[in-house]
């Protein structure tokens, strides 16, 4: 495997890989089906984030994601993976489903002990009271 600073997110093809210096190819490591918005490393493992491609959007529709999506027969999916980058095996991945169809962005929180999300629209936000401790 290649080192962290050179892995990079081909979106338009929801690939995780590197450029291969010598060639100056994109070498793909994992698939994961959707855009591909984010990207974060922890230790040896590279978190991103996947949008559903936007319906009838012509920014991001005909990329290539397309036609893998269809070759693979996969799903579109809105959420996160987490990718070994020693072997590009996917070994963990959180799906987000409803009305929420894209994310811009991951990040590690590290030392989380109880990472909580929130809607705006639900009663806990004005009722959530934080505490340094």
């Amino acid at each position: 495997m290649t080192a962290i600073e050179s892995v990079i997110i081909y979106s338009g093809r929801g690939e995780l890989g590197y450029v291969d210096l010598d060639t100056g190819k994109f070498e793909a490591i994992a698939f994961c089906p959707g855009y591909l918005r984010g990207l974060a490393f922890w230790q040896n493992w590279a978190i991103v984030g996947l949008s559903k491609p936007r319906g009838n959007d012509k920014t991001f529709g005909g990329l290539e994601l397309d036609e893998l999506l269809t070759k693979k027969d996969a799903e579109p999916r809105c959420g996160m993976m987490v990718i070994d980058l020693n072997t590009g095996a996917i070994v963990h991945w959180l799906r987000l489903e409803g009305i929420v169809t894209e994310l811009y962005d991951v990040q590690i929180i590290p030392e989380a002990q109880k990472p909580t999300a929130l809607g705006f629209q639900t009663e806990e936000i004005a009722q959530l009271i934080t505490l340094e401790l």
